[in-house]
Formats: C-alpha cells, structure tokens, sequence
C-alpha cells in the first residue's frame, strides 16, 4: 500500500446533514505510558498513511494533541481541508446534565481547534456530580441521567451546527429505546464493546431495525487499559483462522466487525500495526469461518465496576448496563 492509500468504505449516518462516517478509524484512548507527543506522533502517521476518522474523548485527555496532530497535518498538506476528517469525540459523565453539555462541547472543541465535529457521544448512560472530574468515578458521585434533559442538549449542539451527528456510548436495547421514544434527532452512532469474544447479536439487530450504527470500541480485546486483555488476541479459534487465511488475529477481528456491518475504532500507535490494520478490505471471511467465530462461547470484557473506584458489586452500575452491554 506505499505510495498509494487505502479507500476506507464509509456509510451516511442518519439525521447528520448527508455526513458520511469512515467504517474504519483510529481510537485515541492513551495507557499511563503514552503521553501527548505519543499521541500527536501517532495521529499525524496515521493521516499521512490514510486514517480519515479519528475518535477522542475528554476522559481520555487527547482532546489537545489531536487537535494539534491535525493543524499539522492541514499545515504540511497531508489533507487539503478539514472536512476530509471524521472527529468523534464524548460528553463525560460528570458534564451529563442539560446545563452543561453545550459548555462542554465548546471546551472539546477548543482544545480540538476545531469549529465543529462529525460526531458527539453521550459517553456512558449515567451522570456524576458537577464539577468533578475523576476517574475511576468515586461510587457516590453516581447520578442517575435525567436522559430527556441531557438528549434536548445533545439535539441543541447539532441543531448549532457544532456537531454534525450525535450518539451515545454504552447504551442497551432498554436505553436506546428511551431515547428513541422522545427524541426529535435519534441517536445517529451507539459506540460499544464488540469483539468476536463479545459479539453483541441482541444490539446488533435492535440498532440495525432503527436505522443506529454501532461503532465497535476495544475490537483486539483493549490490552493495555484499566480492564482490557489478551484474551481475544490469544483465543484459538481466531488463531486456527488466521493461519489458514495468512492473516493476522487482529486482521480477523477487524474484517469480522466489518463484514457484521459495525463501524470500527481501533487503537494503535504503531506505525506497522497502523498499516495492517487498514488491510482488511480487499478479502473475505468464508461461510464456515464466520460460522466457527459465532460460535466462539461470549463474556463481556469491560464492566460498569471498572469505572468505579471501589469494586464489588454495585446495583447502580448494574442498572447502568441493564444486563446487556
């Protein structure tokens, strides 16, 4: 692929103005080892070798170098405009309250250097108190979202032209359908754990019935955070499946995701893995392939207790995931 970029397939979200979103993107989400230079390093690569969608968040403290990646990258003419780029970025949930999410939607953007993004998230279905910002979430800053309140916020900030689409993150079947039953603008993405070792069929079918794109977060399995592992990387089935393809496990995942017709964001800082990643396109899973990667027994790898301070079991972070995510 030197020389020449990949062509990422795209899909028109709904309510978003005819915005097209990249099916293929780079997450921004940092381990303690990784630092802004990292992560600016890693963006301007990525631009350059023909990463278009990007995805950020305020709790992941990549708001600036991402912004400043892009800047460059318009600056050494590795994009004439920015309009060539998808942006996601999220609302955190101590910033989930009607009042404050346009506030916060200014602050991302002025750490983006942006006027605008592609696409703003409702990042977890919960709120914490005002005026903190910690993570882990201590357990009695835990909230309960006032969802019709914070939606008509999310709705204002498109309606502004600030964002293009809004979504959310981390939403069951249950709360999707709370929102979708007083929303004017519906929910355009619902970002959320998908993996081969967590394959969501459930969801998977409710968003597809109303018009939602799911977007796959932590596909690999998420090594390297708070509560990622191997497990996806190592499992044997995937194993058997790449050696027969020629591929890699990771390639595997990514064009599973793909062929399930989910949106992917994938998080890596390597230059070589940036361009494997990428490879995915112009191959295909066979019949019995997808058939043994369904069958592949299920367990969710992120839980609401990792986003709580003291672990054990918590009937509001329960609650939270409605026994689906």
């Amino acid at each position: 692929m030197d020389g020449e970029l990949v062509a990422i397939p795209e899909v028109l979200l709904v309510s978003s103005s005819g915005r097209k979103m990249p099916l293929l993107g780079m997450g921004t989400a940092t381990s303690q080892l990784e630092g802004s230079q990292e992560t600016k390093t890693a963006v301007l690569q990525a631009i350059e070798i023909g990463y278009r969608h990007f995805d950020t968040a305020k709790l992941y403290l990549t708001e600036e170098p991402l912004g400043e990646a892009i800047a460059e990258a318009l600056s050494r003419g590795f994009i004439k405009s920015r309009d060539e780029l998808f942006i996601t970025s999220k609302l955190w949930c101590s910033d989930a309250h009607a009042e404050l999410v346009l506030p916060a939607l200014k602050r991302s953007l002025r750490d983006l250097q942006l006027e605008y993004l592609d696409l703003y998230l409702i990042h977890w279905p919960v709120s914490s108190r005002s005026g903190t910002f910690e993570f882990p979430i201590n357990k009695e800053d835990f909230l309960p979202m006032d969802f019709k309140s914070v939606w008509e916020a999310m709705q204002d900030c498109q309606d502004l032209g600030l964002t293009k689409s809004i979504g959310v993150s981390n939403f069951s079947c249950k709360k999707l359908s709370d929102i979708l039953a007083f929303a004017k603008i519906p929910p355009a993405v619902n970002q959320v754990e998908i993996n081969p070792l967590w394959q969501q069929k459930k969801l998977r079918e409710f968003c597809k019935a109303n018009g939602i794109l799911l977007t796959a977060y932590a596909p690999l399995g998420a090594k390297g955070t708070l509560w990622g592992s191997n497990r996806v990387l190592e499992n044997k089935v995937l194993k058997e499946i790449a050696t027969a393809k020629g591929k890699s496990v990771a390639q595997v995942c990514l064009r599973w995701a793909y062929e399930q017709g989910v949106c992917v964001v994938v998080k890596s800082f390597n230059n070589g893995r940036m361009k494997e990643n990428l490879e995915i396109f112009n191959w295909t899973l066979s019949e019995e392939e997808s058939r043994m990667i369904s069958e592949i027994p299920q367990s969710r790898g992120c839980r609401g207790e990792d986003y709580i301070s003291e672990k054990g079991p918590i009937k509001t972070i329960e609650e939270l995931w409605d026994g689906e995510i």
